[in-house]
């Protein structure tokens, strides 16, 4: 097969720092595509079918030959609506459960799609994996450091095909962006910043204690998360303001930014972080996690940056998000609508050509889920598989983590976990609510 200039550029980046698959920069070589047969059906099952996991869903259903045959969720409110959405859309109507791991016992399912709270993908992943299943799994792949490391060795013990819904990885757009870095014009990269300012959201409103809803199985909700009342606002979209089940903007937008930062610069653990904020926009308001944040990452040679802000629409180069990497020559800038070069003025001059805004086409998630589907046939590595999902988490996690203890915290790769940090080393693996236990691998 003909090599595009793209990945020429990032094959011999790769090349030349020794990195393997595991690496995040590896990680962006599309793998190849192989069309579905006429006739065969791939069938899958949805696990948290509100918001994203719908949206998952109708991206595999554009493709030949894929059916839903069963969807999983603990809202019978939900499950109604998107049973009716499915048949508008197909005409079909898919068996409906309230327990994943009872749908995980279909036989006929093929894949499945996990798209429910983050503290919820580590165990059904896991169970996912034993029960012989591939798995699309939304983002952030964990809600803690430990249940990542987890994770890692179930998809080593059963080999499965697993895509980490970090759609980014299959934009042809960010890929090209990434590979401009590669080629070294915006000459030494010393700092990279990566951002979020997510100013359409408000106030929480301060909600009290109500009786769960009719149709809601909330301890199934819940699940390993401790026992709490119910309450609307740790419900649905806006649990991932919560520590139970979440980590806040870090974690939400954070893998899929510092993601691609990191590829950028061919790179994978940092040496420390540190991090401050705090509830700066709505310090009254019921979330937990920090509405205003930065956190500084420290490599050889470089230094990484987050931030982000919510109530604010402000922003980096004028971007409400993005990642940029600041060379001696230039600045490469991208986001989701695309990238540009901003050149660096010496004495008037500019030490390299600008390159105006070059245009994505918006196809990300499309082009994920089919790279998914063609894996599941190839039995090639995915874009973005669940070690490079766990990395990625890792990273992000450690930022809440130096934010959350008040210190800079150190990293050790070998190990991944943090060094010599009690407070550190209780936040990187929760403890389960019974009768739900981690996993142990």
């Amino acid at each position: 097969m003909k090599t595009s200039r793209r990945q020429f550029i990032v094959n011999t980046a790769l090349a030349a720092t020794g990195f393997g698959l595991s690496s995040p920069g590896s990680l962006l070589r599309p793998s190849g595509v192989q069309k579905t047969a006429a006739g065969d059906k791939i069938l899958i099952g949805l696990i948290g079918c509100n918001g994203m996991g719908f949206s998952d869903l109708k991206s595999f259903l554009q493709n030949p030959g894929v059916e839903c045959c069963a969807m999983c969720d603990i809202d019978q409110n939900i499950l109604t609506r998107r049973l009716a959405d499915l048949s508008d859309l197909t005409g079909k109507k898919p068996r409906i459960y309230e327990d994943y791991r009872e749908l995980l016992e279909n036989k006929d399912i093929d894949a499945v799609i996990i798209a429910t709270p983050d503290h919820w993908h580590c165990l059904q992943t896991v169970h996912a994996l034993e029960a012989g299943k591939d798995v699309y799994v939304e983002k952030p792949l964990a809600n803690s450091i430990g249940e990542c490391n987890i994770m890692v060795k179930a998809a080593r013990k059963y080999n499965r095909i697993i895509q980490v819904g970090q759609w980014q990885r299959s934009d042809p757009h960010w890929q090209d962006a990434v590979s401009f870095v590669h080629s070294g014009k915006l000459g030494r990269v010393r700092m990279v910043k990566a951002w979020s300012y997510v100013g359409w959201k408000g106030a929480l409103p301060v909600l009290q204690d109500e009786p769960v809803p009719q149709g809601v199985n909330y301890d199934m909700w819940l699940g390993p998360a401790p026992g709490r009342p119910f309450n609307r606002n740790r419900f649905h979209f806006t649990f991932r303001w919560f520590w139970d089940y979440a980590g806040g903007l870090m974690t939400d937008w954070g893998v899929h930014l510092l993601d691609y930062a990191l590829a950028g610069m061919i790179e994978e653990s940092p040496r420390s972080v540190i991090s401050s904020g705090g509830k700066y926009a709505f310090p009254d308001d019921p979330m937990e996690t920090p509405d205003t944040q930065q956190a500084i990452y420290e490599f050889d040679g470089f230094s990484l940056m987050w931030e982000h802000t919510i109530g604010i629409y402000g922003g980096n180069y004028g971007r409400d998000h993005g990642v940029a990497y600041i060379g001696e020559n230039g600045t490469l800038v991208v986001d989701r609508k695309g990238w540009e070069i901003i050149p660096e003025i010496k004495n008037g001059i500019p030490l390299m050509e600008a390159i105006p805004m070059q245009k994505g086409e918006g196809r990300g998630l499309d082009l994920h889920v089919r790279n998914f589907l063609d894996c599941m046939k190839t039995k090639e590595n995915p874009n973005a598989p669940l070690e490079t999902g766990a990395h990625i988490a890792r990273v992000a996690h450690l930022g809440n983590m130096a934010f959350r203890t008040g210190r800079k915290l150190f990293w050790d790769p070998s190990a991944h976990g943090v060094v010599n940090d009690k407070e550190a080393a209780r936040l990187s693996l929760p403890t389960y609510r019974e009768p739900w236990k981690l996993p142990e691998y």
